[in-house]
Formats: C-alpha cells, sequence, structure tokens
C-alpha cells in the first residue's frame, strides 16, 4: 500500500517530529501520571474545544449534544463493563459485582441510572494476556449474547441521547475484544479468524479483508457493534502481551493488513479500533502491571509505530484506542492515556484523526494510579472521548460531573467529546443485525480457511508432506487443538497412530524451549515463531494460530496436499523466512 508512505498526513507527521519541542528521554518504567501546571497545555483546564467540533456544530450530533444535561454527557462518555449474562436477570453473585461497581444490580440499570454510551462485553480464556483485567465474563454463548444485547439496547432506547431528531434512534455502543488468536471474547458457535499474525504471514489484504467481513458480519448478527481490533502495533521485541496479536514487524505489511481488517468491519457494519496508540510494539512491559517505556526516537516512532494508525484511519477506523505508555519522544514520564500531546496534537493534529478516542481499560495498573474520577477527568481532557472499564463507575461518573460543575472539565469539551460518541453512533444507525443463521457460514468459515491456508510458513526441511504414519503431540493443554489435527489429517487420508512413525508436535502462546519435544520430526508453533530458533527438529512449521482453520490448513500441508506459502512476519534468529514459499 504506497498510499500509505505518501499520505499527505505521514508527511506532515514527519515534519512536524522533527521541529516538535519535547525533549526526548528515558523515563524509568514505574507508573507515571500528569502534573500540569495551571497556564500549560496538559492542565485542567486544556485549552478551548478543538476547530475541528466548532466546525462541526452544526452537525445534528452536535446539536444533539448541544441539549444534553451535564448528567447525559457524562454518561455518553463512558463505556464500562458489567456483571451477568442477562441485561435484567443476574446472579446473586454478579449482582453483587455490579453493587460494587455502580451501585445497581444489573446491566439494565447501570445504562439507566448513568446514561451510558456504551457497555463492553467482557470474558477470558486460559491464553488471553489481557485476561488481568477482565474481572468477569458475560460471553456464554451466541444465544445469550444475542439476548444480552437486545436487552442492553433496550435499556438504553428511552435516554435522552437515543434519538438524533430527523436522523432516528441511536444504538447503545456495545464492543468487546474480538481480535481472534489469543484475545478472542467470543469463542463457540462463530468463525473463527487465524491470528493477526498467521494474516501477516499471509501477506494477502485481500484475503484478510474478505475474512474480517465475515466475521464482522456474525459480530453484527450478535449485536456488537464495536470490536477493539485490529492491533495496529507493529512487533519490534519478543513481547508476550502484543505477540502474535500484531501483524507483524514491518510497517508496510502491517499496515496493509490494518487497512484491510478495517474496511472489512466496516463493510459490516461494525466500527473498528486501531490499538495501542501510537504504539505498542516496541516494548516488552505489558501495561496491564507496569506502565510500559515506549522510547523510540521521533524519527522511528514516525517511521515505525505511526504507519498503521495512519492507514487504518484512512481505511476509516471509528475509534482509536489511547495506550498506557510512556511516549519518550513526545511526553517523557506521561502516560498516553493522560498526554494531550500525545492524543490532541499527535493523532488529533498531526495524524488527523477526528473520530472517537477510547482509552485502553481504566482498570489497568497505569491509569489506577490516579483516583477513578480523577483518572477520568485527566482522560477527557487529554483527547480521550471514551472512557473504557472504570474499575468504580460510580466514581468516575461523580468525578466528571464535579470536574464539569468546578470548571476543571469545560462543558465545551465534554460536548466535543459526546459528539464524537453520538457521531459514531449515528454511523452505525439504521440497519437491523443480521439473522442468526450466519453465524459460522459456510461462506465465512471458507473465507477463515483461505486466510489460513495462505498463513502456513515452513522454514526448515524439505517441502512437500510428511511421511506416513503420524502421530501427533502437544505441549500440555493442548489436547483440543491435537484433536483438531488428527481429525483433519484423516479427513485427509492421512493414517495418524498413538504413537512411532512420523511425529508432529504443537506448542503455542506461554510456552518455552521445554515444551519442545527433542524426538519431534516435525515442530509446529502456533503462535509467535521465536520457540522455533531453539528446535532442533529436520522440519519447522509456522501456523501462528491454533484455530480449526490453521489445523485443517496444516493437515494439508502435512498430508502434501497443499503448499506452505506463508512467510514469517517477524526476523527468527537462524531461520530463514521460509524455505517454500516463492
Amino acid at each position: 500500500m504506497a498510499g500509505v508512505f505518501s499520505s499527505p498526513r505521514v508527511t506532515v507527521a514527519l515534519a512536524m517530529f522533527a521541529v516538535l519541542g519535547v525533549t526526548s528521554g528515558c523515563a524509568g518504567t514505574g507508573t507515571a501520571v500528569p502534573n500540569p501546571s495551571p497556564n500549560s497545555p496538559d492542565s485542567p483546564d486544556g485549552p478551548p474545544a478543538s476547530t475541528a467540533a466548532t466546525s462541526s456544530s452544526q452537525s445534528p450530533a452536535a446539536r444533539l449534544a448541544s441539549t444534553l444535561s451535564d448528567e447525559d454527557l457524562v454518561g455518553q462518555v463512558l463505556m464500562p463493563y458489567a456483571y451477568g449474562a442477562s441485561a435484567t436477570e443476574v446472579s446473586a453473585g454478579s449482582a453483587a459485582g455490579n453493587q460494587r461497581l455502580a451501585g445497581v444490580d444489573t446491566p439494565a440499570q447501570m445504562i439507566e441510572r448513568y446514561r451510558l454510551g456504551g457497555l463492553i462485553l467482557v470474558g477470558f480464556s486460559a491464553d488471553d494476556p489481557t485476561g488481568s483485567n477482565q474481572p468477569t465474563t458475560n460471553v456464554d454463548s451466541t444465544t445469550q449474547v444475542r439476548a444480552l444485547t437486545t436487552g442492553l439496547q433496550e435499556a438504553a432506547a428511552g435516554l435522552p441521547a437515543a434519538t438524533l431528531p430527523a436522523a432516528g434512534d441511536l444504538p447503545l455502543l456495545i464492543g468487546t475484544d474480538q481480535e481472534y488468536g489469543i484475545v478472542t471474547r467470543i469463542t463457540q458457535g462463530v468463525t473463527i479468524l487465524p491470528s493477526a499474525m498467521a494474516a501477516g504471514a499471509a501477506g494477502e489484504p485481500a484475503l484478510t479483508e474478505a475474512a474480517w467481513r465475515a466475521a464482522g458480519t456474525e459480530l453484527a448478527a450478535l449485536g456488537v457493534n464495536v470490536d477493539f481490533a485490529p492491533v495496529a502495533d507493529v512487533l519490534g521485541v519478543n513481547s508476550t502481551v502484543i505477540g502474535s496479536r500484531s501483524y507483524g514487524a514491518d510497517p508496510r505489511t502491517t499496515s496493509e493488513q490494518v487497512a484491510a481488517a478495517v474496511r472489512g468491519l466496516r463493510a459490516a457494519g461494525v466500527a473498528a479500533t486501531l490499538k495501542h496508540f501510537p504504539g505498542h510494539g516496541h516494548t516488552a512491559v505489558d501495561s496491564h502491571g507496569d506502565l510500559p517505556v515506549l522510547a523510540q526516537d521521533r524519527d522511528a516512532l514516525a517511521g515505525a509505530d505511526l504507519p498503521p494508525f495512519t492507514a487504518g484511519i484512512d481505511a476509516g477506523a471509528g475509534l482509536v484506542m489511547s495506550g498506557h505508555l510512556d511516549v519518550t519522544a513526545v511526553d517523557p514520564g506521561v502516560a498516553a492515556t493522560f498526554s494531550r500531546k500525545v492524543l490532541t496534537d499527535l493523532l488529533r493534529g498531526e495524524l488527523g484523526f477526528d473520530g472517537v478516542v477510547v482509552t485502553d481499560g481504566m482498570n489497568m495498573a497505569p491509569a489506577m494510579a490516579l483516583p477513578p474520577g480523577a483518572a477520568a477527568v485527566a482522560a477527557i481532557n487529554a483527547g480521550n472521548d471514551l472512557i473504557l472499564m472504570p474499575p468504580d463507575l460510580a466514581a468516575a461518573h461523580r468525578g466528571l460531573l464535579d470536574a464539569v460543575r468546578d470548571g476543571s472539565l469545560s462543558r465545551a469539551r465534554l460536548i466535543e467529546a459526546a459528539t464524537r460518541v453520538l457521531t459514531l453512533k449515528q454511523r452505525l444507525a439504521g440497519s437491523a443485525p443480521p439473522p442468526m443463521s450466519v453465524l459460522g457460514a459456510a461462506g465465512h468459515y471458507a473465507a477463515a480457511q483461505r486466510l489460513a491456508a495462505a498463513a502456513v510458513t515452513q522454514v526448515r526441511g524439505s517441502c512437500g508432506g510428511v511421511a506416513e504414519p503420524v502421530t501427533v503431540s502437544a505441549s500440555g493443554g493442548r489436547d483440543r487443538t491435537r484433536a483438531l489435527l488428527i481429525e483433519a489429517l484423516r479427513e485427509r487420508g492421512v493414517e495418524v497412530v498413538a504413537s512411532g512413525g512420523t511425529v508432529v508436535h504443537l506448542v503455542g502462546y506461554g510456552d518455552t524451549a521445554g515444551d519442545l519435544r527433542s524426538d519431534a520430526q516435525v515442530m509446529v508453533a502456533m503462535d509467535t515463531p521465536y520457540l522455533l530458533a531453539k528446535a532442533r527438529s529436520p522440519v519447522l512449521l509456522a501456523t501462528y494460530s491454533s484455530s480449526a482453520a490453521s489445523m485443517s490448513a496444516l493437515a494439508a500441508v502435512l498430508g502434501g496436499t497443499a503448499p506452505a506459502p506463508g512467510r514469517l512476519p517477524v526476523p527468527v534468529d537462524g531461520l530463514p523466512a521460509t524455505v517454500c514459499a516463492g
């Protein structure tokens, strides 16, 4: 995508980086929060609302925002999680959780009391680096999710911000982290795509776009209208928190893939979210537990980290997620979540983004260095429009309301943020969700399978299949994936035995050298491929994913009926990008 690098926005960004009056430095990894002076651009009062918002003040969304009460405006910039699998009927434990979080019993009551702009569906799995800020799960089955989202929309329908004059009803924003790969909230009854890194290995944006359009259609059928994906981080280090969530190490190919995913989601009527701005891929520290330092200098940031965000913005992403990152080249010592220089000057001013800026989870350690109310105010003043997952919803709501009334958060800034949220809702309004019959449709699985097949990469050994019979083994806890591969091999007529023959061993997320098998003839990496550098097996393969589609594609390669066309999207010591692809 040559256009990504000839874009006027990127040219302007490079030029403005060169003249930014910011001191580069290397801060420590401790959590940092803003400490603005009263008259600085980072002061709580901040400057007036941006000219972008002023110029759109006559839009229907802006007119509606200007009529809302302070309470309704504050509600529109909040997107918490909730306990319970239903909007109106929850267990005693879920009611207790909601009472702690918001002083109500049910998700519906939470929406009504706080006049919320959105709600995120949460959940966790064993191989999930984001699990530490997922306090509960309200994703059990596809029918349950559809009933939950329907109930949430019904609860929001009576809010003053739910109807746009002359434009009709506006939906509640209902989001989830459906990245595919190791961060996937809805795992049963839907088409599961291979990971982002698998798409990067395939290197075919058209396949990525088709797969994400299929997946987006299924999210829409479930009532989810915001996906907190794709990850736009360029992977510069072996990071366990980003890892295979990234499309790869090359800014150009990553930009192509990010733009393709955005186009696919948008075509399905789902808003895409670029994360984690301005780039988490060159940090090794997990922002769930500490504040990572992004030590890229200005040129490296502009050349290596920003291009996928620019590409995603150009493709029509509805949201950009601010990262809990210390960006030393722009605002050293301040988490980007709370940095006007990062969010307003860089993202708004230089990259030209005028959609919704949403925080990363405010229940993560760097954001919790401030009390929930103060953190919400600092985040909105910095340029965020939507506060995601506050650890205490009542405190965040009260903090924002008090700040508007005492002037430390201007009403103009709050209207600007709410206007962007309402504008996104207007974009998403007007189309009924697809029928549930689209879930797992044959055409959707075929799109996932084409992408998975293009991703399989061989980096050692002779091409063209392996000798039969085959024994399949896997590192601990991967029995389901092992069974998927065995089934796929047998469907292709490959003889699979309990022991002996060609040993194919599977490793995945979180595995170490101790999980490799010394007597395996074939080693397969189902997450990042870095572990292959330590494997001594004569044949090395990577699928980057343990999905059913990826195991089917692997079976075709092992059986000799399909090539391994992928290329490593990240460098691995001592290994070529491929030994089989042309």
